[in-house]
């Protein structure tokens, strides 16, 4: 057997057995490196592997770490067209391993999180793979959440509205020191929310890193991971937080060269174009959408810190950096307003 501090063998198997799921052998629990919010684990016995998720050990922020969430939506999104790792095992109130926990299947391929994890992908292959993220976004955002089962998974209408709301919130949480700022971007979006064009699923969290790639074919999304960001709610609000992430002070944030901000991937301008294209809508409004997911990324930046600074960084390198990227999240999203 093998424990975690966030994660002990002995818990795992009384809530693998109370979903039916029969042990051979020892459990073997390790903690996948690079993840900057919920803990995520590898979990293997004799014959399976799995992997586990909880939240961190420390500086939770309401909702940010939502369990249930991640379960409600991957369940009902199995037998879409959306790949997703198939649900196993969930503890809801923590009874088991004395936190909110998931297990689905282990999908094998790649995870693309630092840019050197690409070096081998020729320039067709990063295309490919970009086409394929899209697609995947596009494809979720046209999920008849109803028939899936979601019809309560939330109030879509009146998202944007709801999202400042929260991340205004949330900052009033985390914040580390005074950045006027802030207040400043989250007043100017609630005065200029636009009309709700769509209601969709929403991942909240959309990018290259929060995938697993098939290993032999850059163009094949074999899962999208880390849900517990995810809603009902304005699509397009996605789709501008996938292209502010392209920005290069996401490495500041997640503490190494990102991926997702290569100058190999085309420029967000043209992700937001082809995204418009392949789900066949209009952008609307796409200055609030940008201004929307700056202040979400700057809040979450500061927030990475404020964990590390109460001892719940769980080893992550540079989490006491990451709210270094908050105030160019901020400047970024007051420009985007101002067009």
């Amino acid at each position: 057997m093998s424990d975690h501090p966030g994660l002990a063998a002995d818990d795992l198997r009384r809530l693998l057995a109370a979903n039916g799921v029969d042990v051979v052998g020892d459990l073997h629990i390790d903690l996948i490196s690079g993840g900057r919010s919920n803990l995520t684990f590898t979990v293997h016995d004799d014959r399976r592997r799995w992997v586990a998720r909880r939240p961190p050990l420390a500086g939770l922020t309401p909702s940010a770490h939502d369990m249930e969430r991640e379960w409600a939506v991957t369940s009902a999104l199995v037998d879409t067209a959306v790949p997703v790792a198939r649900p196993v095992a969930v503890d809801r109130s923590g009874e088991f391993v004395g936190a909110p926990c998931t297990v689905v299947d282990f999908v094998e391929g790649r995870v693309v999180r630092a840019a050197a994890d690409m070096a081998d992908w020729s320039d067709d292959d990063v295309t490919a793979n970009f086409e394929a993220l899209i697609r995947t976004l596009a494809d979720l955002h046209a999920v008849d959440y109803e028939a899936v089962g979601l019809a309560d998974f939330g109030r879509p209408e009146g998202f944007a509205a709801r999202q400042v709301k929260l991340w205004t919130r949330q900052w009033g949480h985390v914040k580390t020191r005074e950045l006027p700022d802030v207040e400043r971007l989250a007043e100017r979006l609630a005065e200029r929310v636009p009309a709700q064009a769509r209601s969709a699923i929403v991942h909240g969290d959309y990018r290259v890193d929060n995938t697993i790639v098939d290993a032999d074919d850059p163009g094949r999304i074999a899962a999208v991971v880390d849900w517990e960001l995810s809603a009902l709610g304005d699509p397009l609000a996605d789709a501008a937080l996938m292209c502010v992430y392209r920005q290069p002070v996401l490495s500041t944030v997640l503490g190494f060269d990102a991926a997702w901000t290569s100058d190999r991937y085309p420029s967000a301008e043209t992700m937001a174009q082809r995204y418009a294209e392949v789900a066949g809508v209009d952008l609307g409004d796409w200055g609030f959408y940008l201004g929307l997911a700056n202040l979400k990324l700057g809040v979450i930046s500061e927030g990475i810190t404020h964990r590390a600074l109460q001892g719940g960084s769980s080893g992550a390198a540079g989490a006491e950096r990451a709210a270094e990227a908050t105030a160019v999240f901020i400047a970024d999203g007051l420009a985007a307003l101002n067009g």
